[in-house]
């Protein structure tokens, strides 16, 4: 192949060439600092050689209002952190009302009917696009992951909602809530193949679809069970309290105790978001197609606020004496072995002499950043009226940070944060009067939609 003519010459355009590489190379070579960052990164992780001691160092961990008195809890191999930081909000009222210093609801009973309600959710959608190309965006995207572990906080409360709560005595953990990646191999491969049946019987009609989707349900229902364990229909609840007193409250369904021990109003709890993009108005709700886990649920709305809003109602929770639910995209600007989140922790700017340079809307745009983590604020450090820190409980056990409790600088708030669930009175008149207007859809696949894992 010759390169003389202009065909040519814009092919080389196009395509890499050896002399644009050379010259590369001896430009990275001209530079003394490239070679010493080469040294550090290559024997030393890249973190630790980015990481600005000064931030870390100057990161104090007290705080002024601090509301937890109780051990982290541990996901571990699972994307659960959605309930957990539910499951977590819920038990600070049931802890007070049992007299127990520490307590924890089921969450391997809240997974089990998660996973149940959402297969079922998902061959629902299949049915709903069955007249569409299996290559069609949407069918391709409810395909990508048909069931995975993360979630929302209107997912949580429609599960709450539905099935109840338990005690953790009550549906222990097991080895496949705790490690979900076999169980969820098994059973996106099980609804994959029912999605193709599904798809298949359409041309025969509704009847043959829905015994087809009943089946799969059936199968469903199996691997849960052989997995997780049966959830209870009924338990006998007895408790020591932390005074050595005996207690017993007698035989219960998930229904009954959750009317006994959840002590906040669920229903009056909404999900404020911060979506910066022009795309997205403050102060209108937004929907996500297909996003949810029940069929016939209320949807998963968000209501998109100013961040410096959503600051002063988590704030003002605090302070009142309630944590408060949020969801962030965890892994950015995170120091794990010390617990701290902070916007200027690591200047790879410097490491790669590279300017990082895109803001929180287009991160949004071009897929850099969504919601990855749902955790609990139990803290906040108040100075003149503003949050200068936050005081986080994670869900990825005790020995790390402050035994699971971790700070979370200001500065990272405003980056990295998401949502917060705050009850309807605490909102501006006119957001609450926003609330009850139709929401935007977004399509599947926009990063609001993302689940918390």
């Amino acid at each position: 192949m010759t390169f003389g003519n202009d065909d040519s010459r814009q092919a080389m355009g196009r395509s890499v060439t050896p002399d644009q590489i050379e010259l590369f190379e001896k430009e990275f070579a001209s530079r003394p600092l490239n070679r010493l960052m080469q040294n550090a990164v290559t024997q030393t992780p890249v973190d630790d050689v980015a990481l600005d001691r000064r931030v870390l160092t100057g990161t104090d961990h007290s705080v002024s209002h601090h509301l937890d008195d109780w051990k982290a809890t541990n996901q571990k191999q699972s994307g659960r952190c959605w309930m957990f930081a539910g499951l977590n909000l819920l038990r600070v009222g049931a802890a007070r009302k049992l007299g127990v210093k520490d307590f924890e609801f089921s969450q391997n009973h809240l997974m089990w009917w998660d996973k149940f309600e959402r297969a079922n959710h998902f061959l629902e959608a299949v049915i709903e696009t069955s007249d569409r190309d299996v290559d069609d965006r949407t069918v391709a995207y409810l395909l990508a992951d048909p069931i995975s572990d993360g979630g929302q906080w209107n997912m949580f409360v429609a599960l709450v909602a539905r099935h109840g709560l338990v005690p953790k005595s009550a549906m222990p953990e097991t080895d496949s809530s705790s490690a979900t990646r076999a169980m969820n191999r098994a059973l996106k491969t099980l609804l994959r193949q029912g999605a193709r049946d599904l798809r298949l019987r359409a041309a025969d009609g509704a009847g043959a679809q829905r015994e087809r989707k009943r089946e799969v349900l059936a199968a469903v229902h199996r691997v849960l069970s052989i997995h997780l364990g049966t959830p209870p229909q009924r338990f006998l609840w007895q408790w020591e309290d932390k005074d050595k007193a005996f207690h017993r409250d007698g035989w219960l369904t998930p229904a009954e105790f959750a009317a006994s021990y959840v002590q906040l109003p669920l229903d009056e709890y909404v999900c404020l978001v911060h979506d910066p993009r022009e795309s997205s108005p403050v102060g209108r709700t937004f929907t996500v197609e297909y996003l949810g886990n029940i069929v016939d649920a209320p949807p998963v709305v968000y209501l998109n606020v100013p961040m410096e809003l959503m600051k002063r109602l988590a704030m003002d929770a605090i302070v009142g004496g309630e944590p408060v639910w949020f969801g962030c995209d965890v892994e950015k600007m995170m120091r794990a072995d010390a617990g701290v989140w902070d916007a200027a922790l690591f200047d790879y700017a410097a490491v790669y002499d590279t300017p990082f340079t895109m803001d929180k809307a287009a991160r949004l745009l071009h897929c850099d950043t969504q919601m990855t983590h749902a955790m609990l604020f139990t803290g906040v450090d108040v100075v003149d009226g503003s949050a200068r820190r936050w005081r986080v409980e994670n869900s990825w056990g005790e020995d790390r940070a402050d035994k699971g409790f971790w700070t979370m600088n200001d500065s990272w708030f405003g980056e990295h944060v998401f949502e917060i669930a705050v009850r309807r009175s605490a909102l501006p008149p006119e957001l609450a009067e926003a609330l009850g207007r139709p929401p935007i859809v977004l399509p599947a696949w926009d990063p609001m939609g993302a689940l918390a894992a």
